[in-house]
């Protein structure tokens, strides 16, 4: 095993004392072009290009001498310092840090960071990233070959965004580009480089700033909890309580609904048949992001009302399902609010991991659950009553009896 093992972040400006220190003793050095390029490498120094960050740690492992890694920026930072520690490795390092290539790039904007969302974006997490970018007003990306500005603005299509795009920060080469989402896929990009995503109606201000990273929770501030009442999406758009409501969106049904669909961040979710978008709103509240989809203008245009008053960002489609879903991306989870078994069908073949939808009839419940079923999904269907009180006098205000049903792909894990 290695006798030292250090690793060093550069972010362009001259190396500290303590890495030039370290750098001088090495007897290995492990970095990109770059970084070996650099004056202070030891030519008599074993060099390794580092592509591979586990094959250079097995590397390093079995070197005895001096190893020092260099990276960019901050290597404790979404960077080489996890997989350096990681225990089949067995490396004790010491870390000389630098300026992160996040806290750079939002420094060239000239922007605070305290309220942005940090993402990275690979191949096999593009999609999940572009999904916090649609939810969130202001996004970090580290991106990688692959998975770079262009490939953020292909699918982000529709949805209108401003790039800040920082290419080969801390070199001479150094470029920053402010360009719209719709412009950023007709370049070429050089890497590395972090794209700063901004847009949208966003959270309100908090004078002063926030109390924590990435933003304020719970979106109006004001209201706590989720499976709000109603009264409060009849506000967004000057109705009185209740008014806007259709069937299948009461608040009992609504939590249950969200229970079983479980929208995360770095989540696309469709809720076809948006209605009020109450139930959009509230699964944009949980930091995923939401397509609305509904034939009804006037339901789309309460949809667009509800998410501004409730401070979170989601995409609105007027169309009719099943035909507007095949030009929209992939799904995460999938609730239907009316369409029935055809609707269903479709979503089914989109494969989403979970699907929530409700009937009013026995008859109506079999027929989905069948679809369900038939579609590769595991199939829960329970009758949920609730009946709301008058608590002035205790009498009945109003009983909603409806069959929620829920299905879960059969090749995922609960």
């Amino acid at each position: 095993m290695a006798d030292r093992v250090t690793v060093i972040g550069w972010d362009g400006s001259p190396l500290t004392a303590a890495a030039r220190s370290a750098l001088s003793a090495a007897t290995l050095v492990a970095g990109a072009a770059h970084h070996l390029a650099l004056p202070e490498v030891p030519k008599g120094a074993e060099r390794i290009r580092l592509g591979s960050v586990d094959l250079a740690a097995r590397r390093i492992a079995s070197h005895r001498g001096s190893a020092v890694v260099l990276a960019d920026g901050d290597p404790g930072f979404f960077g080489v310092v996890r997989t350096l520690r990681a225990p089949e490795h067995g490396l004790e390092v010491e870390v000389v840090p630098a300026v992160s290539s996040v806290a750079t790039a939002f420094a060239r904007a000239a922007m605070p960071w305290d309220d942005a969302q940090i993402v990275v974006a690979h191949r096999r997490t593009l999609r999940r990233a572009v999904n916090v970018c649609r939810a969130h007003p202001k996004v970090a990306v580290l991106t990688s070959p692959g998975a770079g500005p262009a490939e953020l603005a292909l699918l982000l299509e529709g949805v209108h965004r401003t790039f800040v795009i920082c290419e080969e920060l801390g070199t001479d080469r150094e470029q920053v580009t402010v360009i719209t989402s719709d412009k950023a896929a007709d370049h070429a990009w050089r890497d590395p480089n972090v794209v700063i995503v901004i847009g949208g109606a966003g959270t309100p201000a908090v004078p002063g700033g926030g109390w924590i990273a990435g933003h304020e929770p719970g979106f109006p501030p004001a209201v706590r909890g989720w499976a709000l009442p109603s009264q409060v999406y009849g506000q967004a758009y000057g109705q009185a309580y209740g008014e806007g409501l259709g069937e299948g969106e009461s608040v009992q049904l609504r939590a249950a609904q969200l229970a079983r669909l479980g929208p995360r961040i770095g989540d696309l979710v469709w809720d076809i048949g948006s209605g009020s978008g109450a139930l959009a709103a509230e699964a944009a509240r949980f930091g995923a992001a939401v397509i609305a989809v509904d034939a009804d203008p006037a339901a789309c245009a309460r949809t667009d009302a509800t998410a501004r008053h409730s401070g979170v960002q989601l995409q609105v489609v007027q169309g009719r399902a099943p035909h507007v879903l095949e030009r929209l991306p992939e799904p995460d989870v999938v609730r239907i609010g009316g369409g029935g078994v055809p609707v269903v069908t479709a979503c089914a073949d989109r494969r989403p991991q979970r699907i929530v939808t409700h009937a009013s009839t026995r008859d109506e419940a079999e027929a989905i659950g069948a679809a369900l079923a038939a579609g590769g999904y595991a199939v829960e269907c329970a009758l949920l009553q609730s009946v709301e009180l008058d608590t002035a006098d205790w009498a009945e205000r109003e009983r909603s009896v409806v069959f929620l049903l829920s299905g879960r792909r059969l090749d995922r894990a609960p």
